[in-house]
């Protein structure tokens, strides 16, 4: 038997097919309608992992860009011209204050110092008469021997050998000193560098001969941006009213990226801003007892700037955008919430959050992506984000194991 359609002949056992398919479908998504569980579309609330928070004091610590220079920076320069005769250091060594570096030809200063000598002696023996002469004439004046006029002429001859003598003895004192110019001593202790002049050179009065560099303890510079400054500022006016002393510590990273051992002490800043870099100039001050620190050098400086009160750390992917700003996802009796946030800066790589949260809040730390308002979730709640993010790379990895093992099962089907 055969059923008449317009356009198209059907067989009868095709058609009860096709309403036994469309029947058992229906019946089907009756039956998935009827045992859906809690949750959109019937599917089970998703996971999330949560930390507890709790508010802490944080100290928000900046890194700068610095160079080192020696905390005393001295031009050695002669003091007496003359031949350069001898360098008595090797260039680039440590020297102790006062130890010899040049010596310039002496000769000159010696004969000097001789003709200084003799007339220091000649003024003495001027000196000498003079006095004698005083005492004579003085004496007579007593006993109306000799005239007023005669006495005042012996006193004045007096009184000219003694400016004669203190003359001739300043004239030796100068050449004594020029003869000891001579000999260039580093005027103090800390590390030389090339000379200027070899020897044999001819030098004037104020020659620069070479330059001494002290480098214990060390100076470092850098710059503050302008808030930064300000934010050092107010912390040393806070610690002079409680009466501590403004100090403030600071530590250094190398060039090879090694932290350095020492402690310095930021003692100071000035008191205004470049207007060219819109920055503040500072400097700190570090022990280098082994010259493990180099003048010139290029370092990393790490700062104190401020000391954050009552604020909490959270990982820096719990935060989103929302329309009013930053927002983060806690868990109210398991149901997802979005909290408003005031952001502070990050430290250590987590986020300081100034205002938004609650002690004891159970904070969103991985799987938020896909998070909404008033969703249900199933809690599991981890110490830290790097715990959580290991319990979802083990959900992933058992779920991954488990669709292979499902995919490698036989096809029992007909």
């Amino acid at each position: 038997m055969h059923l008449s359609l317009p356009g198209a002949r059907l067989p009868v056992k095709w058609i009860l097919a096709v309403g036994l398919l469309v029947s058992l479908l229906a019946g089907c998504e009756q039956n998935g309608n009827d045992g859906a569980p809690a949750g959109a579309g019937g599917r089970p609330p998703p996971d999330v992992y949560v930390q507890r928070v709790e508010p802490r004091s944080v100290d928000v610590v900046e890194e700068y860009a610095a160079r080192v220079r020696g905390s005393r920076e001295v031009e050695v320069r002669a003091r007496v011209q003359g031949i350069l005769e001898e360098r008595l250091y090797t260039e680039g060594q440590v020297v102790e204050a006062g130890e010899p570096l040049f010596r310039i030809d002496r000769e000159p200063y010696q004969i000097e110092l001789q003709r200084a000598r003799a007339e220091l002696a000649n003024a003495q023996a001027e000196l000498n008469q003079a006095q004698r002469e005083w005492r004579r004439i003085s004496t007579l004046f007593q006993q109306n021997a000799v005239s007023e006029r005669e006495r005042d002429s012996a006193l004045s001859t007096r009184e000219l050998a003694e400016a004669r003598y203190a003359l001739a003895e300043s004239g030796m004192a100068t050449a004594e000193l020029n003869l000891d110019y001579t000999e260039v001593r580093a005027p103090l202790a800390g590390m030389t560098g090339l000379e200027s002049f070899p020897e044999g050179s001819l030098i004037e009065r104020g020659t620069l001969l070479t330059t001494l560099t002290q480098q214990y303890p060390v100076h470092v510079r850098f710059s503050l941006p302008e808030g930064d400054a300000a934010l050092q500022r107010a912390a040393r006016r806070a610690m002079a009213a409680n009466g501590e002393a403004e100090q403030r510590e600071a530590r250094l990273t190398l060039p090879d990226g090694s932290e350095y051992a020492e402690i310095g002490i930021v003692d100071f800043t000035d008191s205004t801003i470049d207007p060219r870099t819109g920055s503040v100039s500072a400097r700190a001050v570090f022990p280098n007892p082994n010259g493990e620190v180099v003048p010139g050098q290029f370092v990393r400086i790490q700062l104190l700037v401020q000391t954050l009160d009552d604020v909490f750390r959270i990982p820096q992917e719990a935060v989103g955008q929302g329309q009013a700003g930053a927002r983060v996802f806690v868990v109210v009796d398991d149901v997802a919430e979005t909290r408003t946030v005031s952001l502070g800066p990050i430290v250590d790589g987590e986020q300081v959050v100034l205002s938004g949260l609650e002690d004891g809040d159970l904070l969103v730390v991985n799987g938020h992506v896909a998070l909404q308002e008033g969703m249900p979730v199933s809690v599991n709640e981890v110490e830290s984000r790097e715990e959580a993010l290991q319990a979802a790379e083990d959900e992933a990895a058992a779920a991954e194991a488990e669709a292979e093992a499902e995919a490698a099962q036989p096809d029992e089907e007909a």
